[in-house]
């Protein structure tokens, strides 16, 4: 499978849980195309214990979030989430860190997605102006 486009990955990753993991996972896969519509899909750290699927990451100039499955959840990390206004508190998971922040959505949980979207949205200006800023002939 050495030619599958990175979405296509994702598809299997998602086919492959077979479960409510794999339709929440979905579910939020579609709230951050919504949000940016042009927001790249790659899969990154591709090893035999993830069955050569790696994880699902989503970037617009720099990541925004990844998306890992646990046996009890799945888990959205944003790269840089400690830096977002995330006062509808979306956020319930790696609050602690200095720069991540994570969602953990366990079975039947609902997600309010209009927070959800304006927390990738946020990510990725937070993005741009970092490219920005490294880039000022860009601009």
């Amino acid at each position: 499978m050495p030619d599958q486009t990175p979405s296509e990955l994702i598809d299997a990753r998602l086919a492959a849980l077979g479960d409510w993991r794999g339709e929440a996972l979905a579910r939020m896969r579609r709230l951050i195309r919504e949000a940016d519509p042009a927001v790249e899909e790659t899969v990154k750290w591709r090893k035999p214990s993830n069955g050569m699927l790696g994880v699902p990451v989503w970037e617009h100039a720099g990541i925004i979030c990844t998306g890992e499955t646990y046996k009890d959840k799945v888990k959205l990390t944003f790269a840089k989430g400690a830096a977002l206004d995330d006062r509808n508190g979306v956020f319930n998971a790696s609050l602690d860190g200095g720069t991540r922040r994570a969602l953990d959505i366990f079975e039947d949980a609902e997600i309010d997605a209009a927070a959800f979207k304006a927390l990738v949205r946020q990510a990725v200006a937070q993005n741009l102006e970092a490219e920005a800023a490294r880039n000022p002939k860009r601009r």
